[in-house]
């Protein structure tokens, strides 16, 4: 069984080095912490947690409360967290919030019960905010996923605004001028950065009956592209503000016996691992989903290592993934 000193001589580091980057004790130069990493894994380090809890009042565990767990693009998020939690040596407890503001205070304040080192939260539409409430006031270390609504948490996501801003101009410089967007739950951040995003690609030619939002799955998106396809001048192009909006206008569109691009063309956020199932393939925006979890692992490290250090707000890049949804318009 390897040892600690094993892991040091192959970093080619101190003890205490892996000491402060197992433990988050002190921050250490990203490279070297990679190193002690790679290290930790190739040798299948395995620290001694019941000491180490027992020594330092820590049950090194963390909670994860984000809604959707099937949702691919969560589910991507989630396994990353994971696999930094694993090669630190955290238990990871995982609960889903159902995007519903009673069940996420609940399961915040359930894992705060059973002593979980720290939460990374997807937070739901809640008004009151009533979960980062408690978790301010319990000073329970905790960094936001995705949704970026409070500067007063850790935060990591993506810039949603230029990402969808760029998406929707692609799209407006092959000709489009009646772009349709179906979008998600207007009471999240994400929502109204991507809404936002959608104004600036269009410019001067905003037509209000083509923006709809509210579509919470695929079928509530399914009847909001009908609708705009039954427009007295339907949009000649639509736009899903998330992969489960993309999925209900696919939908509504076979339903018409329509055909992408030809008759209409289709862009979507997220890209999924099926987009290139579907006939044409998808032009979709990619988020980096396995670098939003790693970030929210270390970062919520670094918070239970110092808890009243700065906190951080990351924005990271999308890329827009080109396929064949989206031609000229008629």
């Amino acid at each position: 069984m390897a040892t600690i000193a094993d892991v040091a001589r192959k970093a080619g580091v101190s003890v205490s080095t892996v000491s402060h980057v197992v433990n988050g004790t002190r921050r250490v130069a990203p490279d070297t912490a990679r190193a002690v990493e790679m290290a930790i894994a190739s040798l299948s380090y395995r620290p001694n947690m019941m000491a180490r809890s027992l020594k330092a009042a820590s049950t090194r565990s963390v909670g994860i409360a984000i809604s959707s767990i099937s949702n691919p693009y969560f589910s991507d998020i989630i396994c990353s967290i994971e696999a930094e939690c694993a090669r630190l040596g955290m238990m990871m407890f995982l609960s889903d919030t159902e995007d519903d503001p009673d069940r996420e205070l609940d399961v915040v304040m359930a894992l705060h019960q059973r002593r979980v080192d720290g939460i990374i939260l997807a937070p739901s539409p809640d008004p009151g905010r009533r979960a980062l409430a408690y978790l301010r006031d319990v000073g329970l270390p905790c960094v936001l996923v995705d949704r970026m609504p409070d500067p007063a948490f850790d935060q990591v996501g993506i810039n949603n605004r230029e990402a969808m801003r760029n998406l929707v101009e692609r799209v407006a410089a092959l000709g489009h001028r009646r772009i349709g967007y179906v979008g998600g739950n207007p009471g999240f951040a994400t929502t109204l950065e991507r809404i936002a995003g959608y104004r600036e690609g269009l410019a001067d030619v905003i037509d209000e009956r083509l923006l709809v939002t509210g579509s919470a799955t695929t079928d509530s998106a399914m009847q909001a592209a009908e609708r705009l396809l039954d427009l007295d001048e339907p949009p000649t192009a639509l736009v899903g503000g998330n992969n489960l909006a993309t999925i209900g206008i696919m939908k509504a569109i076979h339903r018409r016996g329509l055909r992408v691009p030809k008759d209409i063309s289709i862009v979507g956020f997220d890209d999924f691992e099926w987009a290139d199932c579907f006939e044409p393939r998808l032009t979709l925006v990619a988020q980096p989903c396995a670098e939003i979890g790693r970030r929210a692992a270390f970062l919520l490290m670094e918070r239970i290592a110092a808890p009243q250090g700065a906190r951080r707000s990351i924005q990271l890049d999308a890329v827009i993934i080109e396929r064949e949804s989206c031609g000229r318009p008629k």
